[in-house]
């Protein structure tokens, strides 16, 4: 592929609700730029853009997947997202490199929730947008419903570019807004002018309104031509929309139907003439050495700079990190500085990746996106520049995975195989987290919900040939005491020769600090038991706090006070005190009111007004005290909540099915809490035989 210059580059993100067909359009895209010579089908698992196996498998997109196709003078990238709602880390690093987005939505389905989450992303990263509706070629679509429900929630802002024509229910052509002429088309992409038919005149007649009203807007002299009744030329038209596109004050709506190539080369026209080129984009990082924000705004003059967006890590086709270049011109034999690893890579070779397949290439300019394979430490979010003018950029803003499962190999020979496996795959998913929770002796993975983490058990064994199986993770209850005791303990044993003998009498009473396990202190008089046995006394608490004698759950909030007991001089050593100590804290704690404490997890959920009840009423039933409910005024409510943490397995998917997706959680520990009776029972049971076995 050519060497393209700034102004002739496009970064093109698709985004849209799972399923509405952005791989078929970007399939359609490369057949018709002439990168691929057949049409791959997502049913046949042959598309450019979905290789993985577990996409073949699936059939839907699972990362994002660079395509860059050429079109006229152009080089267009188009990021092909994945729309579900597990895989939307994916969608938020390709809108952080892109300069515009795509919206697809399914004419059959409408506008959907992740077409809403397109939209709120485009705003977060201020992308000029366009939304294209797919599915045309099916009888029942409806494209004026479609642009009804996309203005209801939007506003004046969308301004549809064509019209379908229909004959007898079948799509045979559209209307081009813009041109105000009808065009039939003869054999997939190919067309004829054609009359617009009497039906279309009168919603042609309002979208041309919008199209025109917004074009008058741009200056002081159209307006005036406008109110005088003058007509705009195309080109005038057309430079105006590119205006319009550009600040975000109108988003084009295009239609067509990709499976059978009809309206990808119009969008493929208006990309190249709406969108703006990476040169009319700003960017900026700060030079690390003077702490001065550097205007890179994707300029070829100015010194190399890049940032690296997005990690694959195979182990098949290797470690490639994909960089979209901010300023200057990287050539394949540069040696570049990573301004967050602090150190210095030489580049070797520089590819743009069709898909699955790496083409190497002399060198990017500013603006463009390629790849580097083999970059040593470097990681999603680094900067690379030179040496002498160190650049850092802002990183992509991913989503924090909530959703949490147990994980045990199958073979417990694999431990280290599977971390390694998960360190890899971390890099390449941000919004996955494998954590060894020690403090409950369990390993967790972390997702954006249960269909993620069963595709990242999928690609272990794929990938790595490892299995592990999962389960619910264990709740990290703890044990306290709510009263007092006084008890004492003797360890008396007699053999041949020395014997052992300690005896302690202590008090435990609550230390009301739950952060620590135990509080130790001695009030031992006249030297009942000599000093030099404290610390063994204290050694003993400090072992039988670490599983108590309830639910074998550790012990928080107890002190321990030594204030007497006797010793042997022969038989008396730290052994027998150390063991003495543990009898009496276990006799000391159950006759304390023993207590078992729950987390607390601070809760935020946010969704839409309307499912606001459904979620309060669900909250209720999993103990959830609900603190506050606010409203963002953008038709959300933000629910606050502390719920037990044992109740909030599986809350993703219940939150899911409650809000057609479109809400979202977020949570925190918060502290530590009585559990109620019945959960108390039922732990306590559920644990007997560890406290057995403890016991042995």
């Amino acid at each position: 592929m050519d060497v393209f210059r700034t102004d002739r580059i496009r970064n093109v993100v698709l985004l849209g609700h799972g399923g509405a067909g952005k791989t078929t359009l970007t399939e359609a895209m490369a057949y018709l730029s002439g990168m691929t010579n057949r049409l791959g089908k997502v049913s046949d698992g042959n598309t450019v853009s979905d290789f993985d196996k577990e996409e073949m498998k699936r059939k839907f997109s699972i990362s994002t997947t660079l395509v860059p196709i050429v079109w006229g003078k152009h080089k267009i990238n188009i990021l092909d997202t994945p729309g579900f709602f597990d895989f939307v880390g994916e969608a938020q690093e390709a809108a952080s490199a892109a300069d515009a987005a795509v919206i697809v939505v399914s004419g059959k389905a409408g506008v959907q929730v992740g077409t809403q989450k397109a939209w709120d992303l485009c705003e977060k990263y201020n992308l000029p947008r366009m939304i294209f509706v797919t599915d045309m070629d099916l009888d029942d679509v409806s494209y004026r419903q479609v642009v009804e429900q996309l203005t209801e929630l939007y506003g004046k802002r969308i301004a549809p570019l064509h019209m379908p024509i229909r004959e007898n229910g079948k799509f045979v052509g559209y209307i081009n807004i813009v041109k105000n002429k009808g065009r039939r088309y003869i054999e997939k992409d190919k067309k004829e002018e054609c009359e617009i038919p009497d039906y279309s005149v009168e919603y042609l007649e309002k979208y041309r309104e919008t199209l025109m009203e917004s074009v008058a807007e741009t200056s002081e002299e159209f307006m005036d031509r406008y109110f005088g009744g003058e007509e705009f030329s195309v080109a005038e038209i057309s430079a105006a929309l590119a205006t319009n596109v550009g600040d975000g004050s109108l988003v084009p709506v295009c239609m067509g139907s990709p499976v059978n190539l009809q309206g990808v080369s119009n969008l493929l026209d208006d990309i190249c003439g709406y969108f703006p080129s990476p040169a009319d984009r700003p960017c900026a990082g700060i030079n690390v050495s003077t702490n001065e924000i550097f205007q890179a705004n994707y300029d070829f003059r100015k010194p190399k700079s890049a940032t690296i967006f997005k990690t694959i890590v195979d182990p098949f086709l290797g470690k490639y990190s994909m960089i979209k270049v901010c300023s200057g011109v990287i050539k394949s034999d540069d040696v570049l500085y990573n301004v967050d690893q602090e150190s210095e890579e030489k580049l070797n070779k520089l590819y743009i990746l069709e898909g699955s397949k790496p083409i190497e290439v002399p060198e990017l300019h500013a603006g463009d996106i390629g790849a580097i394979a083999k970059l040593g430490d470097a990681k999603t979010g680094d900067s690379l520049a030179t040496k002498t003018n160190q650049i850092r950029y802002g990183k992509p803003d991913v989503s924090v995975p909530y959703t949490a499962k147990r994980y045990k190999p199958k073979n417990k020979a694999d431990v280290d195989k599977i971390s390694q496996a998960f360190a890899k795959m971390m890099q390449e998913d941000l919004t996955m987290k494998a954590v060894n929770d020690s403090a409950n002796h369990q390993t967790l993975i972390y997702g954006m919900g249960d269909q993620h983490i069963d595709i990242i058990v999928s690609k272990l064994l794929e990938r790595y040939k490892v299995e592990v199986e999962l389960s619910k993770p264990k709740v990290a209850f703890r044990e306290t005491i709510r009263k007092s005791s006084d008890v004492e303990a003797k360890y008396k044993k007699q053999s041949g020769g020395h014997g052992q003998y300690g005896h302690v009498k202590m008090r435990f009473s609550s230390s009301g600090n739950l952060e620590e396990s135990y509080e130790f202190a001695q009030e031992v008089v006249g030297g009942a038991v000599p000093k030099n046995y404290f610390p063994a006394v204290e050694k003993g608490i400090q072992e039988a706090v670490q599983s108590g004698p309830l639910a074998a759950y550790p012990v928080v909030g107890v002190k321990a006070v030594l204030y007497d007991g006797s010793y042997h001089p022969v038989d008396s050593s730290e052994m027998a005190f150390k063991t003495a100590a543990i009898q009496a804290f276990k006799k000391g704690f159950m006759e304390a009111s023993p207590v078992l404490l729950e987390p607390i997890v601070s809760m935020k959920v946010i969704v839409d007004d309307k499912y606001t009840g459904d979620v309060m009423g669900d909250l209720n039933k999993r103990r959830g005290r609900v603190l506050g409910m606010n409203p963002d005024h953008k038709g959300h409510t933000i629910i606050e909540a502390d719920v037990p943490e044992l109740e909030i397995y599986g809350y993703g998917t219940t939150l899911r099915s409650m809000t057609g997706g479109s809400g979202e959680f977020s949570y925190e520990f918060a502290r530590y809490e009585q559990a109620p009776a019945d959960v108390q029972a039922k732990e306590i049971e559920a644990r007997a035989s560890k406290v057995a076995k403890d016991e042995e």
